[in-house]
């Protein structure tokens, strides 16, 4: 009996980490942003010039069609509610947004400083977040033949197979529990945060 060949694809837990980077990644950096917003439109599909009409040709027998995995659709909901604690806690928008050419290191790092205690704040209230390895980083692992690839990514001279003998270079991260709070219905959360208005 031939075994399968189909990718093994990412849990839950082990995908929240990689989007919490693509988030981070996509708001600081415009040229991720863009490939981002590429590979979500698809490939460009080009017309094809019209051809002179030939003689048609007997038409082969149709190809079965590949077998793919059904994709599930996600709902931004929960990213946007997240960027709305953000925002509330550590104005993440408000500095992503801030043009920091005129301002001095010092300043950029007192403002960095009011982000990082309100993202850590967030983090802290709404998830329990558990490294991913339990052994101290730069210590020597091996790792077995089965290993879950979609928690540990492999980098350097990646040849052969396991067991695959290596130094720890970060523990990873999982987050072990989501505590996000429950929206109303008629709550839009497209809105991150409301114009202020004086009076």
């Amino acid at each position: 009996m031939t075994q399968s060949n189909k990718p093994t694809l990412p849990s839950f837990w082990s995908r929240i980490p990689l989007a919490f980077g693509a988030f981070f990644s996509t708001l600081s950096d415009a040229q991720y942003a863009a490939r981002i917003m590429r590979l979500s439109d698809g490939p460009p599909v080009t017309p094809t010039p019209a051809a002179a009409p030939v003689q048609a040709a007997p038409a082969p027998a149709p190809a079965p069609a590949p077998v793919t995995a059904p994709l599930r659709v996600s709902t931004p909901d929960a990213a946007l509610q997240l960027l709305s604690l953000l925002q509330r806690e550590a104005r993440l928008i408000d500095f992503t947004q801030e043009n920091l050419t005129a301002y001095s290191d010092a300043d950029i790092g007192a403002a960095a400083r009011v982000v990082h205690e309100g993202c850590g704040k967030v983090l802290r209230d709404h998830f329990t977040i558990e490294a991913v390895r339990s052994e101290a980083e730069g210590s020597r692992i091996v790792l077995e033949e089965g290993f879950d690839a979609a928690s540990v990514r492999l980098t350097g001279n990646v040849v052969g197979k396991a067991p695959f003998r290596g130094a720890l270079s970060h523990r990873g991260w999982r987050a072990a529990s989501v505590r996000l709070p429950k929206l109303a219905e008629s709550h839009d959360a497209t809105v991150l945060a409301p114009a202020e208005v004086e009076l």
